[in-house]
């Protein structure tokens, strides 16, 4: 079972701004008033750019799709909360909370992959269940440990359990659910993705566990990550907020592992952790600071791992 890929899929945005419709429950989302539109969407697309050429450089195949500027679709930057591609071949197309964000789903971009030769045998799309106002936002509600097929949830607005236990059985996924928090002003709140107090390697389980507040939910969550035979590399709230749970280790062009985060991501971790992410892998880090601010979501956010096998004639 393959656990990492060469080859992420990311969107370029052309009209990336801070999306009212999110801020109610994405509270790292920020609006810069000092800066205009046009001046946020061109700070986010050399962000972009500069990322994308630094994962190329480390010979990452990374596949880039130009938004479209007629669907107005602020968050198009982040792909991973609509679609998810697994080395089967399936592919999962999910619910989104915010209204304006099911714009960026996109055919295209299927028709796309497979004129590139990736082969995909089935689609399994979960969007109807926003109709009954349900959600899950794909591998940013859900943390794959796709080599030892554990999927971790927190529940919020935008993962609903019941949906999450019926993606982990159409993809053979043994379901780790919980809830976890941030304090937002004086108050404990949901998390609205999991993924940002979480991360996967081949060697570590990166996680805030302290957002964890029920003790037997901590219990079950830490059970689940030793039996794995993963390490537990504890990150705190402050640093949840510098994103340093929103990596993403990927493969470079040598299929050595290459651990992938945001500047504030890196320059928030100790030395300590730092030494031991740099022991398993080679750290690339981007300055996203535009994108992290407006959209409250950095590098993790932006890539969306292709697993899909590929046809060896093409």
């Amino acid at each position: 079972m393959k656990e990492l890929t060469n080859t992420i899929l990311m969107i370029r945005p052309v009209s990336f701004r801070m999306n009212e419709e999110t801020a109610v429950n994405n509270y790292y989302q920020q609006d810069p008033e000092h800066l205009s539109a046009q001046e946020i969407q061109n700070k986010a697309l050399k962000e972009f750019d500069d990322f994308v050429s630094k994962l190329r450089e480390h010979g990452v195949n990374v596949i880039v799709v130009e938004d479209r500027p007629e669907t107005n679709t602020p968050d198009s930057i982040f792909p991973n909360n609509w679609i998810s591609f697994h080395y089967d071949g399936k592919v999962g197309v999910y619910p989104m909370f915010a209204e304006n964000r099911r714009l960026e789903r996109r055919e295209d971009i299927l028709d796309l992959l497979e004129e590139k030769g990736f082969i995909i045998e089935q689609i399994i799309d979960y969007s109807s269940a926003e109709e009954e106002g349900v959600f899950l936002e794909a591998t940013g509600s859900i943390v794959l440990d796709r080599e030892n097929r554990i999927a971790y949830c927190a529940l919020s607005a935008r993962a609903d359990e019941d949906l999450f236990i019926e993606f982990c059985e159409d993809f053979e996924y043994t379901p780790v659910i919980f809830h976890a928090y941030q304090t937002v002003n004086g108050k404990r709140k949901l998390i609205y993705h999991t993924n940002v107090m979480m991360a996967i390697t081949q060697k570590n389980l990166i996680v805030c566990l302290d957002c964890i507040d029920d003790k037997k939910e901590k219990k079950n969550f830490i059970d689940h990550v030793i039996n794995s035979g993963k390490k537990i590399l504890e990150i705190t709230e402050e640093q949840v907020e510098h994103f340093a749970g929103n990596m993403l280790q990927v493969l470079d062009g040598n299929n050595k592992p290459l651990t992938v985060m945001s500047q504030a991501a890196f320059d928030s971790l100790s030395p300590d952790q730092l030494r031991i992410l740099e022991n398993e892998a080679t750290l690339l880090s981007s300055d996203l600071s535009t994108i992290e601010t407006c959209g409250g979501g950095s590098a993790r956010c932006m890539m969306a791992e292709v697993f899909l096998n590929v046809n060896d004639l093409k």
